[in-house]
């Protein structure tokens, strides 16, 4: 059950993160997150939303892994799209900003974490 609600969570998270790449990304709340500037954020923006647009690809495999029967094979996709935002987590904060480890990477690890401690 624990397991199950941390898997939900990235898959929140990463509903946010979405929106805010794909739609937010050039309005004053999305400067403010990303910590830049008008210009800056015009120059990126089809990045940024090329970036939400993954992000929300993560947000359906989480949620999709909540569904899959039989148990053992959602646990396996579970594990799968899990790992995913780990590594996607631990290179954008090589990358781009150390913050991305703690936001993205750290809520996924703890998920992996229950859903292998309840195999």
């Amino acid at each position: 059950m624990i397991a199950n609600l941390l898997v939900g969570l990235c898959g929140i998270l990463h509903v946010g993160f979405m929106i805010i790449e794909m739609f937010l990304w050039t309005t004053p709340r999305g400067l403010k997150i990303f910590r830049q500037t008008k210009e800056k954020a015009e120059l990126t923006k089809v990045l940024a939303s090329n970036q939400g647009l993954y992000n929300g690809v993560l947000a359906a495999g989480l949620f999709w892994s909540l569904t899959v029967q039989p148990i053992e094979w959602g646990v396996q996709v579970r594990i799968f799209f899990l790992i995913s935002v780990v590594v996607v987590g631990v290179y954008g904060a090589l990358t781009a900003s150390r913050s991305i480890l703690w936001v993205q990477a750290f809520p996924a690890s703890l998920g992996l974490g229950a859903v292998l401690a309840g195999l």
